[in-house]
């Protein structure tokens, strides 16, 4: 794997274009979860065109001069968090103090980064804003963004936000408004709305309100890791010849109902027990997010452009003997059970649980696999125009949580065939045993990053 040192810019602080609101906005309950006040990567990558293209020495300027175009749009992103008193509730102020911008060069070309173009990237740090802790977000700026050039004058965007602001979608909502400006729109394909009043808890926390799982014997901070200096990350590829193999382990009735997320989530989830080698009488679990925006049947349902956090956790319980042991009809029944679960009652039931300040999921992270679908965030929208973008997606680096979380995302493999890829981590000789159990259970060889 190529390895490489970014030299930085000195980071700029880059402000609106032109003069935006001084107010303060409520958060959710759901963006105010304590769990979210944590800062996450998104990279994509670009080869520029070779006709009517500006020099690559523009592109950071016209990146930046985006950047400011598009904080117009989304000026809170351009404020600062702050706590009200009691510290479990933050505010955005509105006040236009502006973002991070950095512009980086890096002696490398695109190609040396693989195709396709995936997770683990090469000395990924260095195509990342240094934020500091990435779990303090209070007073810091909310957006961090950092355009690293290569040789091949290919480059490199890295979006860091606070998770408090926006969920995946949000994130890439914000960067397709960049992306549209900078490729010349006079206005963003899709106007961003705030309302983030519609994912507060009507009423006071009733007390049949419910957590989803709640562990006290296993609280999220304290639960036992896998040894994180020894993992290794991979990605696996499921492309419509592995996605068929695992349809057509099925039963006809669940092979031809089960959803490409469901047949992959219940596969992974299989194998990555297994080469963990959980004890056959333990229960392991999955908790994977849901997108409110498409699955939540609300009247009237969240609108477009709401870039907050519409993502609800659920979680499918199953018993390591039947799961590994068993057919994939039963992980992919667990799987399909714990999504059905999305009602309009249970998500006013946890927007209760979040207005207490409680944690609605709890579970021992070292016998969870905990999986987000972010293969539908529109990457095909992201095109600049004078340059194409040819990857990326979740960065799998900083914190705990990022590294062990499984992002999925689309790509095309070596065929030009549609893809989701999934990055997973785990200890070498587990990512081993993961690798061997995959290949079985698509009856050929998974293909994976090296």
């Amino acid at each position: 794997m190529v390895t490489f040192t970014a030299c930085r810019s000195k980071p700029e602080v880059v402000v609106p274009a032109r003069a935006t609101p001084h107010e303060v906005k409520q958060l959710s309950d759901v963006d105010n979860q304590r769990d979210l006040r944590l800062y996450v990567t998104f990279i994509e990558f670009y080869r520029r065109r070779t006709v009517g293209v500006p020099e690559p020495s523009a592109a950071s300027s016209i990146i930046k001069a985006a950047l400011a175009e598009a904080l117009v749009y989304y000026y809170p992103v351009a404020g600062r968090l702050r706590e009200l008193p009691g510290g479990d509730k933050l505010v955005v102020d509105c006040t236009a103090e502006g973002v991070v911008f950095v512009e980086a060069h890096a002696d490398v070309r695109l190609e040396e980064f693989g195709t396709p173009l995936v997770p683990p990237y090469p000395c990924v740090d260095e195509l990342i804003c240094q934020v500091g802790d990435l779990r303090a977000v209070v007073g810091k700026p909310l957006l961090y963004l950092q355009i690293t050039e290569f040789r091949c004058g290919g480059f490199a965007l890295a979006l860091t936000m606070c998770h408090n602001m926006v969920d995946a979608f949000g994130k890439m909502q914000l960067l397709k408004c960049i992306v549209d400006l900078a490729r010349g729109q006079a206005v963003p394909s899709v106007f961003p709305l705030w309302e983030r009043h519609l994912l507060v808890s009507s009423a006071e926390a009733a007390s049949e309100s419910y957590q989803v799982h709640n562990d006290a014997k296993s609280p999220l901070a304290q639960t036992p890791l896998m040894i994180l200096k020894e993992m290794v990350t991979r990605t696996f590829l499921f492309g419509p010849r592995e996605i068929a193999a695992l349809r057509s382990s099925l039963p006809a009735r669940l092979a031809q109902s089960a959803t490409v997320f469901e047949l992959i989530t219940a596969a992974v989830w299989r194998c990555r027990t297994a080469a963990l080698e959980h004890a056959p009488d333990e229960h392991v679990f999955v908790l994977f997010v849901t997108n409110a925006r498409g699955s939540w049947k609300r009247d009237p349902p969240l609108p477009p452009g709401f870039y907050g956090n519409a993502v609800f956790s659920t979680i499918a319980e199953g018993a390591v003997g039947k799961l590994c042991g068993g057919p994939l009809t039963y992980a992919v029944e667990l799987v399909h059970e714990a999504k059905i679960r999305m009602t309009d009652e249970y998500v006013r039931s946890v927007l209760d649980v979040l207005a207490r300040g409680e944690r609605y999921v709890n579970v021992a992270l070292d016998k969870t696999f905990i999986v987000s679908d972010v293969s539908r965030t529109g990457n095909d929208l992201m095109d600049l125009g004078w340059a194409e973008r040819v990857g990326g997606g979740g960065s799998m680096a900083g914190d705990i949580l990022n590294r062990l979380a499984s992002a999925y995302m689309s790509c095309k493999n070596a065929k030009g065939e549609e893809c989701v890829m999934v990055p997973i981590s785990l200890p070498e000789l587990a990512m081993e045993r993961f690798a061997s159990q995959l290949t079985a259970v698509t009856k050929e060889h998974a293909r994976s990053s090296l």
